[in-house]
């Protein structure tokens, strides 16, 4: 590296010294800086808020001895509106919010690799480990929530003015008497798979060594469950053996029921949607496979759950509320993958969501959908129709400023056998009824069905679904006009994260190209809010000390509104 002329002991020794002396500084400026604190809100249910000493021994350290002291001079640290928060921040000056790649989240795939070398990483590794060994023992004396970072609580109700958002108050009063109404809370969270983790570590370079093992990482994860309590949980990346073992005995100990899908391929990760018996009960789990071994276009093992769940209260009517969860594929430079899961997760919802009165129940859908919001998958999920000819395959999640992925969309993007419409239902399929005993036999080889396509489409490039969606978040402050964050490591600080929902509202025509309204709806009342990225940062991103998924929980409540 840098002293490469001096023979290798004697930088051994000097790397050594350097990395010693550094801890040494470490601890002369941490002390001081601990008693920092910062107010950023609180959760109105739990045990906060609590202070949040400032923690900067993994994020940042003192040049070495015979660096350039005038790049130490120029570089950006400073007190960071220190009257206002009482916080001193030292911001990296790395991050990026623009989606960029984590360059081997797919490395088999892309055929990219990491531009550091093994030697490299050993040494920062080594590094790492040493500082966390000096400072380990000056941590134990502090406050365990060190890094706590703070989310208030968003009302969407007509009570207050500050810090809360003033709905039409003629709803509420023209519809008390005629609505029944249900309240409950719905959280959608990647809580990082540990094995997805271990393959991807070039993403927590940031992270202490000690705050990624899994035995560490559980229970904050649980903890957070627990304090945020919600009535639906919407877990993405959950490992099946840490499913099996210790996730849903946990989780059954807190009064949720848990269904649970795991990828198809090598992955041991999978999706899961867990609910408080007290408030629903279970009439379909409905599984969702991506992968599709006759067809070329779906070789990727995501997949996706579809529940509907009853309501535990009493109505005139039997309501029914759809949830779905999905982890959608993440390689940035495959939109035509990422439309074709999309559509089969919309075709499954459209399968279960039809009541006996031929409306829609409310649907929720979360997940991690891999796409940025405005993109045009994005777009599709919210405004319910796509146009995508002449649309860059790179292009469709805007996870990339400059896509990589120039081939264009094909007409149609997914072949028919694949049985789902350019309006994402399952195309109609009706057994065939044989008269004749031998036709009978012969049918019986195949299973006795064949799919019948009743209406051939023409060659289109317009998409369409069903529901009309609202996003629970806005994606920027309105402040500000600073994005929002929900994933947040070494190499980006993006939203990924969503939770859609059905709307109530008095108006029964569905987004062009849907035949079928909604049979009442969902009405927000409130979100957990989100941070922007240099909030993140000034407790050292994610994974941290208190928040160990490299994702933010989504949390939101609704009230089921049914005519």
């Amino acid at each position: 590296g840098r002293h490469s002329m001096l023979p290798r002991h004697v930088q051994r020794l000097g790397r050594d010294w350097i990395t010693h002396w550094n801890g040494s500084q470490i601890l002369t400026w941490n002390s001081p800086v601990s008693s920092c604190l910062r107010w950023a809100g609180h959760y109105p249910w739990a045990s906060f808020p609590l202070p949040v000493p400032a923690d900067f021994s993994a994020n940042w350290r003192l040049p070495p001895f015979f660096g350039p002291w005038r790049q130490f001079q120029n570089s950006n640290w400073q007190l960071d509106n220190f009257t206002q928060s009482s916080c001193f921040h030292l911001p990296n000056p790395t991050m990026k919010s623009e989606g960029e790649e984590p360059l081997t989240k797919k490395r088999r795939l892309s055929g990219q690799h990491d531009t550091s070398t093994p030697e490299e990483e050993t040494n920062f590794s080594n590094q790492k480990e040493a500082l966390c060994l000096s400072v380990a023992q000056d941590e134990e004396k502090h406050s365990s929530k060190k890094g706590t970072i703070k989310r208030h609580w968003e009302y969407f109700c007509q009570h207050s003015r500050t810090m809360k958002i003033v709905e039409n108050k003629e709803t509420d009063q023209s519809n008390t008497e005629s609505e029944a109404k249900f309240d409950f809370t719905v959280m959608s969270y990647n809580i990082l798979s540990q094995n997805l983790l271990e393959d991807n570590s070039h993403l927590y370079k940031h992270c202490r060594q000690r705050l990624l093992i899994w035995t560490y990482r559980f229970p904050n994860i649980l903890q957070e469950i627990k304090q945020l309590d919600a009535d639906v949980l919407c877990l993405q990346e959950v490992q099946e053996d840490h499913y099996r073992t210790e996730i849903k005995s946990s989780l059954e100990s807190l009064g949720y029921h848990c269904e649970y899908k795991m990828r198809t391929g090598r992955k041991p990760d999978g999706c899961a949607i867990c609910f408080k018996t007290s408030k629903f009960s279970l009439i379909s789990s409905n599984p969702v496979e991506f992968f599709r071994h006759d067809i070329p276009l779906l070789d990727r093992d995501n997949v996706g759950l579809v529940l509907l769940l009853q309501p535990r209260f009493h109505c005139k009517t039997n309501a029914a509320i759809c949830i779905a969860n999905t982890h959608l594929l993440y390689n940035p430079r495959r939109g035509d993958i990422k439309l074709t899961q999309l559509a089969m997760l919309l075709a499954e919802i459209a399968s279960v969501a039809p009541q006996k009165d031929g409306t829609f129940c409310p649907v929720i859908i979360c997940g991690d959908f891999n796409s940025v919001p405005g993109s045009p998958l994005y777009r599709f999920i919210k405004e319910g129709k796509l146009n995508y000819e002449g649309l860059a395959i790179g292009k469709v999640s805007g996870q990339e400023q400059f896509a990589r992925g120039q081939r264009i969309l094909s007409i149609p993007i997914w072949p028919k056998k694949l049985g789902i419409s350019q309006n994402c239902v399952y195309e109609i399929k009706q057994q065939q009824k044989e008269e004749n005993a031998g036709e009978k036999l012969e049918a019986a080889k195949l299973d006795n069905t064949q799919e019948i396509v009743i209406a051939s489409e023409k060659l289109s490039s317009k998409l369409q679904h069903h529901f009309k969606l609202s996003s629970v978040y806005s994606h920027y402050f309105p402040e500000t006009g600073i994005p929002e964050v929900t994933t947040c490591h070494s190499r980006s600080a993006v939203t990924v994260d969503y939770i859609f929902y059905s709307a109530a509202n008095d108006d029964t025509a569905a987004q062009p190209g849907a035949e079928v309204s909604f049979h009442g709806g969902l009405k927000l009342l409130g979100r957990l809010a989100l941070l922007t990225e240099k909030d993140l940062w000034t407790v050292n991103g994610l994974p941290n000390e208190n928040n160990s998924s490299d994702h933010l929980p989504l949390l939101a409540e609704f009230r089921l509104i049914e005519r």
